[in-house]
This record gives structure tokens, C-alpha cells and sequence, in this order.
């Protein structure tokens, strides 16, 4: 279909998929030359009013020298893009370099005329926003830093196409038209437009799958059983609002109806003389393409695709899959699957179960997505039995939307959190995760909807360093360590079991944010008391002194107490605790006496009746009192007036830790609303910084200084050591970006130099190939000094005795080389420098690397063994503000070490903030530094001294998050 331009090859990264604002979606490509047809065909189809706003005149039909016009492109100075659906075109959008006069021209000019055309029929879908989008990163790439675009004044369609982008414009009128300038370099504005409309599409495309007006399930067999068929009852039992069909070529020809169902039943979908919304398909693999065109051809506006035999199955399946997502792309569907287990939406007016579950979840709160469908099957029939089946369930461990994807080849998780950020029927974001993939879209979309409701994942395949074979979604070389901290960065709460995923949105779903970690806990047990305190205490909450209401307590007696903690400001959050009765079993909690039900009304009441003052969250630990769980949950529809639902859990350690996400994640949402700033600093030399990077990065002949890197005659590349306890620290063999790719390894040199350029100072370490060497770089630095190997299987091994430290004269110098030369090697093989002693203190490690899906990342931690076998290292996303560089330091286990532990003094964290900062600033600012390891810094009392530094250079990644918006390409 694609043959070469006039000039320049075809650009394949231009083609996208996207998502338009009503939630279908497009093709966005390059016009070739054998798009003429279509350009005719689509301009055929176009207004003429359509016509004479792009043309200011009648132009009813395009001449043979227009269609060449427009379909000849040198792709640099004229550029042409086309969105499509169906094989056919909807909307074009071109550009023509010109000089300040307004005349075709080349490049090094950076101006260019933009002009678009939507169909009629496709106006009002955001067509015309997307391919802006994606014409002016055409035109960053090609050097255009500037369009201009005339518009006539009742065009104001197309003029607030080009206000709305947020671009820096420059608006004039003359001659009856309306000029509008602007510039191509993202904005603030013009980045948070571009994301705004994103969210509202990828939103609504996931309303039109969980809200259908009617469903066709395709595979419906005439028998009972079969995976067709077990849908088809499952949206009937769940009361779909909307209209049903069944369809399978194989029904006689004069079947109108299923039976029992009395469902109408179609041989094919073009036989339903009606719009059908959401088709579930469950047929055979090789028999899903014609059932997608047919869908296509129809108006299908979404796919459940149930079938197996895609990714999960070979290197064939992943190609049937790639196939089948590309063509329900090409009509503006999208598609949850293939191999998954439906979706479902408990919203009055909808009640749809296009699933294999047997029964619609009870209403609730809680949005659930999965990637397994065994998990979906598990989750859900947890969250049923917390409440035994009682409808009053809803809003304790209902659900209000449920989707399990399967191989999520094209709807995921991101677009799930896009649909759940502001769906008023949604409070808390349940998600079991196998793989992301795009972690940096997903931590952007997780912070912002953590900023305004809980988003709780589990994440599965942790260690196995790849995704579930039908992923098909990039690799990511980050540990799952790192993964944990840049999802807590993003105010995510991270749980290990899928139980702790419920008990967790349980309590997040019922009960307000905690103020704080003060824990009150009472209850009419001494001994359950006690376990709920030390529970309190492993997770890092302040427990008061349980109050032990005895055996013989009443419900009046748990009311008053309850009330009074809950009154007290003293304290943040109640646990009550209970146990079955002993004695008559007339007076306190028991099994089938009524009691548990009064318990549940007191502890309802009194948490409802909390008094002046934020209300305080409250949870119960029972044991073995299943009609407590129950009563507290409500006795039907929404609970009583005067009381509220609260959750119970059979543990005190399952309650204590969801109580401590909910403090944590509290505290989260506290800070993310008044967010910290990264500092600028007046001794920065960005510029200076770009252009040697400009110059290591050149092509050269790999001499040293010319961008190859090298030794130097300073030193080896890396000159690290000094202090004891030196290693990595970070438990996985290296931060992110260890495996980044290839690119320049620097000199000592030239890691120095522009460290400096950031304000980050080396220790010098000069060369000591013989002894007289090492005295004469002692003198030249000054004594006491240090003597250590370069060597690589030495670097950061002090255990093995390769570094002598506060060597004072020329004779302990002397001796000390000898007798590292005579241990571990000679001198040639031991690369020894010689290194000026630094103040005493703390070592500690300091690194930023650049993963080509999650983007830079800072790390922190202690160096030394303790610290690389703990894995006690801590992450954060770049740029880091001063708020997360504190946090960073304060994160790691051994973080006391800094703090004045058992009687030492506090070491300088100030200055280490500062380093921290400004080596995300370096990071952040040139994307071509993808590693940068400082190791090991050594924090005194006052400052700090870098003693060892290496560096990695590599043409930047490309950086999805600031582009254009598109799906993920197949």
C-alpha cells in the first residue's frame, strides 16, 4: 500500500493508533502516493462548506495536479498525515516549510503552514486535536519550531482547535482572515491539554464497553454449556437493562429465538436490524477475523474476547494476536482479551455480567481489574463470601465495575485507571498486576488518581524477570525493589496477596482516612488485645494501651468505650476487638444468639456518632464470630440511619495492615497536595554541561577525550574507593540502567568535569604504577592518604583488604604498597591510585540510571555488604523534589546510621539532599547521562566527599510520555 516518497523513505514511527474523544479510535499515517483514491473518495464525502473554509473559495472537486499535490511528500519540508478508519480516510492535516515571507521553502527555515480537513461526519470527535498532536512532533523532529495557520473567522471550529492546544500563540486578523502563530515546544498547558483529552478519551472508550445499550454474544451454542452460552445465561441472570442477542452461523435458518432463553437469535451479526454496542466473542481463534469484520462492518463498538490460542501460546499466537488488535483498530473498536474472562458493571441502570462468572457482583464501591482470570474468579468470590451473600454488601465488598483482560492486548490497566479517576461510582481502585506496560504512563496515571481516591495493586510475576507469555509488552530491566518504591512515589498501595488486595479496599471503601498512626484498641479480650498491639507496633503504627473491657462486656459497654476513643484526640483510628462469650452467653458476642447482631448495632452507632471532629476510621477483629462480620456489614440496602458499615476481619494482623496502608497512604495524599519544588542552583552550567556531552558523544577515533572515553593521565576510567564497607547497595546486582544498552563509558576526566558543571566535586585519585608514583601523588595531595586497586574484580571490596587508609608518611605508603602488590597482585594488574584521605564518616551510595519504560531513577542507600545483601536501597522517579530527596534518605532500613545511631553523631543529610538533587537536575536535564554512579560518598559531620564516580553516556531514549498521544503499537 506504501511506496517510497519523492525524496525520504517512508517514516514508519509516524503511524499511531488512537483513542478520539467519543472513545472510538484511528489510524494516524503518512499520505503516500497510493493514498490518491482514497484522498478523491474522502473528499468527495466532505461539505462544501467544509470545503470553502479550507480553500476560501467554492472547490467542489480536486484537480489531477491537487491529488498529486497532496499525495507527494519529501517528508521534511512537506508532510502530510491522514487519520482512518475503516480503510478509509476521515480526516487530513499537511504542512509546507516557508521562510518569513510567507514562501515554500527548506530547511534551516523553521516556520510551517498547517492546514486541516475533517469529514462532516467525523467533526466534534477530536479528530483534528489528535493529528495536530501528532503533525507538530513531526514537525519538532524536522527542525519546525513554529505554525502558522489562516483560518476564516466562521471557522471557529479549526480556531479552537488551535487556541484549545496550549501552545504559546500569536493571533492577528487581516484581509478577512484570521492568522494564528504558534509555537511547537511543549508547554506546561499544552502537555496538560494533550493529557486532559487523553484521560477523557481512553475514558470513554472503556464506558462504552462497561455500559453497553445492547449485546451480541457470538459462539452462542444451541445447547446448554459451552463458554457462549454460560455468558448469554450469565447476562440474563444478572438482570442486563439492555437488549440481548444470540449469534452463531450454525442456527437453522428459521430459529428466531433461543430456547429456554427467548433470546433472538441471528446467524450472523448483519442479520440484528438494530445498532449492537459490545460483541462477546467466543468462537475459535481462527474463526475471530471474520467475526471482527463482520463486527466492524456493523458499527461494533467493542470486543470481549473470550477465545484462547493468542499469545499465551507460541510465537503463532502472538502474530494472531498482533492481528486481531490491529484490526479491530482499523474500525474503531477496541478490545478486552483475547483469553479473558469478561467484565461487569453493577450499576443500577446497566447490570451487566458479559462474563464467566455465575453471578453479578454485589453493588459496591470497589473498581477490580485483573490479568488472570483465576485471580478475577478468586477476588470475586471472596469479596461474595465476606458477606455470606447479603446484599448488604454493597458498599463493604460490592464492586462497581469488575474487568479481568486476559492477554491485554489492547484495553489495560492504565486505561482502567483512566476510566476509574472520575467515575463517580468508583471510590477505591483494586488491581492485580502480572506486567505493565508502560510504567511510566502508569505511575503518571496512578499518582493522579491516587490524588483523589486509593489505587491498591498486587503485583504478580515479581521475580521471574518477564512477563506472562501473552504480554506482549516491552521489558523492563528495573527490579522489582525499584518497582515498589517508584509505585509508592505514586502514592500507589502495594500489597503482597490478593488477600490483603480485598481486606485492604475493604477497609479503604467503608471508612475515612486516618489522621494519623495513633491506634486505639478495646475489647473483651486481655489476650487479643495484646496481639492487635504488637501487630500496631510491627507495622509501624503508635498503639495506645489496649483497654481490656473483659469477658463479661456488653454491647453498651463496647458503645461507650468506642465513643470515647473516638472522641479522643489523642487518637486516630479504633480497633475493636472481640471474642465469643463465656457463661450464660446472654450478655456478650456468641454464635446464634442475637448478641453478635447487638455488638454490631452499638459499634455501628457509636462509629456514627463519633462527635465533633474528622471522623476516625474503625475496624473489628472477631474470632470465630461469623454473624459479627456479617451484622457490621448491614442487614440490607444501605445501612440504617445512624449507623455505618464497618469492616471485620478474622486476624488482628490483617486488620493492623490494612489500617497501616490507610495511615501511609493518608499521609501520601497529605503531602501530594502540597507537592515539593526542585531547587535551582545559580552554579549550574546547563550549557556548558550540553556541549561536552555534544562532544563525548561525537564520533572519534576512541581516543581519550574524544567521546570514546578511555584512561586518562589522571587515572583509570573509574577511581573509586576510600572508607570501609564499600559495595553496591542495592541487593539486585546493580540499579536500573545496570543493562541500559551501549553507549560511552567516560574517563575520570571527563565524569569529573561534568559532575562539576552541576556542582558535584570529586576527590582526586592520581595514578600509582610503582611506588616512587604513589609518593609522589601523596606529596602532590598531601598526607595522610589513601592506596586502593581500580581493578574490577577489586573496585568496592574493602573486605578483601584492598584499601589502606590514613597511610601518614612516605614509609607507610611504601609498606602498605608492598604489601598489596605482594596479597592481591601486581601493579599493572591492580590499576592502585593514590587518593587524599576525607573527613570520617558514613558511606553511602549514590546512583541515577535511565530505563528506557520507566524513565530515570534516582537511588539512595548505605554502601557496604549489610546493605547489598538486605537489597536496603531506596528509589524515586527524576526529577526529585527536596520533599523526596529527604524522604529518600529516610526510607532505607539503616537510615539511623545518618541520624546519630546508639551515641554516634548525626552526619551532614543536608548536604546529602543536596547532592541528591542535584545529580537528578544533571539526569533530568541531559537524557544522553544514562548511568551516573557516585561510590562511595563519604557524609561527615559537616559535607560531604565523593571519592569514586563513573559515568555512561548513550543517545537519549525517546520519551513516549512528552509525544503525541497513541495506543501501544502493534
Amino acid at each position: 500500500m506504501r511506496s517510497p516518497s519523492d525524496h525520504h523513505a517512508y517514516p514508519t514511527h509516524w503511524e499511531a493508533d488512537v483513542v478520539l474523544r467519543d472513545g472510538g479510535t484511528a489510524q494516524v499515517r503518512p499520505i503516500t502516493p497510493d493514498d490518491a483514491q482514497r484522498l478523491v473518495s474522502f473528499y468527495e464525502r466532505v461539505s462544501d462548506e467544509s470545503k470553502y473554509y479550507r480553500f476560501f473559495a467554492p472547490y467542489p472537486r480536486l484537480s489531477d495536479r491537487d491529488v498529486h499535490r497532496f499525495t507527494h511528500h519529501d517528508y521534511v519540508d512537506r508532510v502530510g498525515l491522514a487519520a482512518i478508519v475503516g480503510d478509509e480516510f476521515i480526516a487530513t492535516v499537511r504542512y509546507d516549510r516557508i521562510d518569513g515571507r510567507g514562501i515554500p521553502a527548506a530547511a534551516p527555515a523553521d516556520e510551517a503552514e498547517v492546514a486541516f480537513l475533517v469529514q462532516d461526519a467525523h467533526q466534534g470527535r477530536g479528530v483534528a486535536s489528535a493529528l495536530l498532536e501528532h503533525i507538530a512532533a513531526v514537525a519538532r523532529e524536522r527542525d519546525i519550531r513554529r505554525f502558522a495557520a489562516e483560518v476564516l473567522p466562521a471557522n471557529t471550529k479549526m480556531i479552537k482547535v488551535f487556541t484549545d492546544a496550549g501552545y504559546t500563540q500569536k493571533r492577528s486578523f487581516e484581509d478577512g482572515v484570521v492568522r494564528l502563530e504558534f509555537d511547537l515546544e511543549p508547554t506546561d498547558r499544552s502537555l496538560a491539554v494533550m493529557r486532559a483529552r487523553e484521560q477523557r478519551a481512553e475514558a470513554r472508550s472503556v464506558q462504552r464497553l462497561l455500559a453497553p445499550g445492547s449485546v451480541a454474544v457470538i459462539g452462542t451454542s444451541r445447547t446448554p454449556g459451552g463458554v457462549g452460552r454460560t455468558v448469554l445465561r450469565n447476562l440474563l441472570d444478572g438482570g442486563f437493562t439492555g437488549r440481548v442477542h444470540a449469534v452463531n452461523h450454525a442456527f437453522p435458518d428459521d430459529m428466531a429465538h433461543l430456547a429456554p432463553e427467548s433470546v433472538p437469535a441471528h446467524r450472523s451479526l448483519r442479520a440484528i436490524e438494530e445498532p449492537v454496542d459490545l460483541a462477546v466473542v467466543a468462537v475459535p481463534a481462527d474463526r475471530v477475523p471474520a467475526v471482527v469484520a463482520e463486527c466492524g462492518e456493523h458499527g461494533v463498538q467493542g470486543l470481549v474476547v473470550l477465545s484462547a490460542g493468542y499469545a499465551e501460546s507460541g510465537s503463532e499466537g502472538r502474530d494472531r494476536q498482533r492481528d486481531l488488535v490491529r484490526q479491530a483498530r482499523s474500525y474503531g473498536m477496541r478490545v478486552i482479551g483475547p483469553n479473558a474472562f469478561g467484565v461487569s458493571n453493577t450499576a443500577e441502570g446497566v447490570r451487566l455480567n458479559a462474563s464467566l462468572s455465575p453471578r453479578l457482583p454485589n453493588p459496591g464501591r470497589l473498581g477490580l481489574f485483573t490479568q488472570s482470570g483465576a485471580i478475577g474468579i478468586a477476588l470475586l468470590s471472596g469479596l461474595h463470601r465476606r458477606g455470606a451473600g447479603l446484599a448488604s454488601l454493597a458498599g463493604i465488598a460490592g464492586i462497581s465495575t469488575f474487568v479481568s483482560a486476559g492477554n491485554r492486548a489492547d484495553v489495560s490497566g492504565n486505561d482502567l485507571l483512566q476510566y476509574w479517576y472520575d467515575d463517580p461510582h468508583t471510590d477505591v481502585v483494586l488491581m492485580y498486576l502480572e506486567s505493565i506496560g508502560n510504567p511510566r504512563k502508569f505511575t503518571r496515571l496512578a499518582r493522579r488518581t491516587a490524588a483523589v481516591k486509593p489505587v491498591v495493586v498486587v503485583k504478580g510475576a515479581r521475580h521471574t524477570g518477564s512477563a506472562p507469555t501473552g504480554h506482549a509488552v516491552p521489558t523492563t530491566q528495573i527490579p522489582d525493589a525499584t518497582v515498589s518504591d517508584l509505585l509508592r512515589q505514586a502514592g500507589v498501595i502495594r500489597v503482597d496477596t490478593v488477600t490483603e488486595l480485598a481486606d485492604t479496599g475493604v477497609l479503604l471503601a467503608s471508612q475515612p482516612l486516618p489522621a494519623g498512626p495513633r491506634v486505639a484498641i478495646l475489647g473483651n479480650s486481655e489476650s487479643l488485645g495484646l496481639i492487635t498491639y504488637d501487630a500496631c507496633l510491627t507495622e509501624g503504627l503508635r498503639p495506645l494501651p489496649p483497654r481490656d473491657l473483659t469477658t463479661a462486656a456488653a454491647p453498651d459497654d463496647f458503645r461507650r468505650a468506642l465513643t470515647e476513643a473516638l472522641t479522643d484526640d489523642a487518637c486516630d483510628a479504633v480497633v475493636v476487638t472481640a471474642i465469643p462469650s463465656v457463661g450464660d452467653g446472654n450478655t456478650g458476642p456468641g454464635d446464634g444468639d442475637g448478641s453478635a447482631e447487638a455488638l454490631a448495632t452499638a459499634v455501628r452507632e457509636a462509629a456514627h456518632a463519633s462527635g465533633p471532629g474528622p471522623a476516625k476510621p474503625v475496624a473489628v477483629v472477631h474470632l470465630e464470630i461469623q454473624e459479627l462480620a456479617e451484622a457490621l456489614a448491614g442487614t440490607g440496602g444501605e445501612p440504617a440511619p445512624g449507623t455505618r458499615r464497618i469492616p471485620a476481619y478474622p486476624a488482628a494482623e490483617r486488620a493492623v495492615r490494612a489500617l497501616a496502608e490507610a495511615v501511609r497512604y493518608a499521609r501520601w495524599r497529605q503531602e501530594a497536595a502540597e507537592p515539593g519544588r526542585v531547587p535551582g542552583y545559580d552554579d549550574i552550567d546547563e550549557a556548558g554541561a550540553a556541549a561536552d556531552i555534544q562532544v563525548l558523544l561525537a564520533p572519534g577515533d576512541g581516543t581519550p577525550g574524544d567521546g570514546a572515553g578511555g584512561e586518562t593521565g589522571d587515572g583509570k576510567s573509574e577511581a573509586t574507593g576510600g572508607g570501609t564497607g564499600e559495595g553496591k547497595a542495592d541487593g539486585t546486582g546493580g540499579g536500573p540502567g545496570d543493562d541500559a544498552g551501549l553507549g560511552v563509558e567516560l574517563s575520570a576526566a571527563d565524569t569529573q568535569r561534568l559532575l562539576a558543571r552541576y556542582g558535584v566535586s570529586v576527590l582526586p585519585a592520581l595514578p600509582a604504577p610503582d611506588p616512587d608514583a604513589a609518593v609522589r601523588a601523596a606529596e602532590r595531595l598531601g598526607f595522610p592518604v589513601a592506596l586502593k586497586p581500580t581493578a574490577a574484580h577489586l573496585r568496592h571490596r574493602a573486605d578483601l583488604g584492598g584499601v589502606r587508609l590514613e597511610l601518614g608518611s612516605e614509609t607507610e605508603l611504601r609498606r602498605a604498597y608492598a604489601e598489596l602488590t605482594d596479597y592481591l597482585g601486581g601493579p599493572e594488574e591492580l590499576g592502585l591510585v593514590v587518593q587524599r584521605m576525607a573527613p570520617r564518616g558514613v558511606d553511602t551510595v549514590v546512583r541515577a540510571a535511565i530505563d528506557p519504560a520507566a524513565g530515570a531513577v534516582l537511588s539512595f542507600g548505605l554502601a557496604g555488604a549489610p546493605s547489598e545483601l538486605l537489597g536496603d536501597t531506596a528509589h524515586g522517579l527524576v526529577p526529585v523534589t527536596g520533599r523526596d530527596a529527604a524522604e529518600l534518605i529516610r526510607s532505607i532500613r539503616t537510615a539511623p546510621l545518618l541520624f546519630g545511631w546508639r551515641g554516634s553523631k548525626p552526619v551532614d543529610t543536608a548536604a546529602l539532599e543536596e547532592l541528591l538533587l542535584r545529580v537528578s537536575r544533571l539526569v533530568d536535564d541531559h537524557p544522553e547521562m544514562v548511568a551516573v554512579d557516585l561510590e562511595p560518598v563519604v557524609v561527615a559531620q559537616q559535607g560531604l566527599s565523593v571519592l569514586g564516580a563513573s559515568a555512561r553516556l548513550a543517545p537519549p531514549p525517546p520519551r513516549t510520555d512528552l509525544g503525541p498521544r497513541h495506543m501501544p503499537a502493534y
